[in-house]
């Protein structure tokens, strides 16, 4: 076919297809993706499809109606088994081979697993696919107990689903508190509060030991301190690693996943890789990031895109933004904020709508905001725009936002 191939049917990979179709490129374009449905929304997976509020095909990206008409090609439900750079041609696990002008990796990741005894036992389950959703979905309404093993995103996320459904839940969590990657003290602190409210038992520094079963089936855990607890279930969720295996056999430079360059090129320049697999200089501070998010691999999807075509301008400079819903609480982040060293909150707990700046000194990193969208797109303006604003800036409630957004330059506010 040659044209661009891209391996991966997720956000990422369904992002280039349709921003190269947009761009008005002309040459073929084909997705291969190793899950047999058309690509889909992840995000509500852990939550709306859990809960039973939306449904499969609501999550899909574009129905196939899109692509016949926008002759985008789709193999879906198929492995990539390697890469003959020399050639520039694919091989699949059926023999087909493909052939390509320019090839995307946007293979995504895989879930970490728990190296315990029993982990393999039938009832302890991941939260990446829709199949594993699936797998969830059909277990967790006669499921009484359930434990969750993190206290990240996902954890907390069926967590709060699971509490909603009335379930018992415990969530072990091996830092000292939750999101602790993730988030500043302050928010840490008020979803450990909003989750006990709910109901759900929090214990940290709990490091699973093992899986308890009885013919196959769960029946419970045991942390490293020796405590027992009774599960129906175990949901684990303690993080993602990068899909490189393909890369790696292809001989491209890896660095906490595949190594790009500031124009999301790998070592082949006929090769690029975009989100969760890869890893890239970030454009303020140069130090090479790998960042797990819907916003990342959208972004890095447009901008490979723009370079495929010629209209680049650049290296990749998009500002990270992230977002977590748990129950009715919407958390908000823009910017790294990890390493800061003040933070200040701006509204009240209480109200369960505030946000919490954080700084390195009087330099602004980031704005984590529960129920306050209007600071978080104010962060994302701002901070995109290169500006910053000081710590007694963000503490003063009569601090005027829109007169600061006002006062940037019409294409950095905008």
């Amino acid at each position: 076919m040659a044209g661009t191939l891209i391996l991966g049917g997720g956000q990422g990979g369904y992002q280039v297809a349709a921003s190269l179709r947009e761009a008005g490129y002309a040459e073929p374009v084909l997705i291969v993706g190793n899950e047999p449905v058309l690509p889909y929304q992840r995000p509500p997976l852990s939550k709306a499809y859990l809960l039973g509020d939306t449904t499969a095909e609501r999550l899909q990206l574009r129905p196939q109606s899109y692509y016949d008409k926008h002759e985008i090609g789709l193999i879906v439900g198929e492995t990539v088994t390697g890469i003959d750079r020399p050639a520039r041609r694919v091989t699949l696990a059926s023999g087909q081979t493909l052939a390509y002008d320019h090839l995307v990796l946007a293979t995504g990741a895989r879930n970490r697993t728990l190296p315990v005894h029993g982990a393999e036992a039938d009832g302890v389950l991941y939260l990446r696919t829709l199949a594993e959703a699936d797998a969830i979905k059909e277990r967790f309404h006669a499921a009484q107990s359930i434990v969750v093993a993190g206290a990240g995103f996902i954890g907390l996320e069926l967590a709060a689903v699971a509490s909603k459904l009335g379930k018992q839940v415990t969530v072990l969590e091996a830092l000292g508190r939750c999101m602790s990657r993730a988030v500043s003290m302050p928010v840490s602190s008020f979803f450990a509060e909003a989750h006990a409210a709910w109901g759900v038992q929090l214990l940290f520094e709990a490091r699973l030991a093992s899986i308890d079963s009885a013919g196959g089936r769960v029946t419970g855990v045991t942390t490293a301190d020796g405590r027992r607890i009774p599960a129906d279930l175990v949901l684990v969720g303690i993080g993602i690693l990068p899909e490189t295996g393909l890369a790696q056999a292809a001989g491209l430079a890896l660095d906490n996943g595949i190594a790009v360059d500031a124009q999301l090129l790998t070592s082949d320049p006929a090769i690029s890789a975009i989100g969760d697999c890869a890893s890239f200089p970030d454009a303020a501070t140069g130090a090479r990031l790998r960042l797990e998010s819907v916003q990342n691999a959208v972004d890095q999807g447009r901008y490979v895109a723009q370079r495929i075509v010629g209209k680049s301008d650049g290296g990749y400079a998009a500002v990270p933004w992230f977002w977590s819903d748990q129950r009715d609480l919407k958390l908000q982040m823009v910017g790294l904020t990890g390493g800061c060293d003040r933070t200040v909150v701006r509204g009240d707990p209480a109200t369960r709508a505030f946000s919490v700046f954080c700084f390195k000194g009087d330099r602004l990193l980031g704005i984590e905001s529960i129920n306050r969208g209007a600071d978080h797109m104010f962060g994302r303006r701002l901070i995109g725009a290169g500006q910053s604003l000081t710590p007694e800036e963000a503490a003063d409630l009569s601090f005027d936002f829109k007169a600061r957004l006002a006062s940037l330059p019409r294409a950095a506010a905008g």
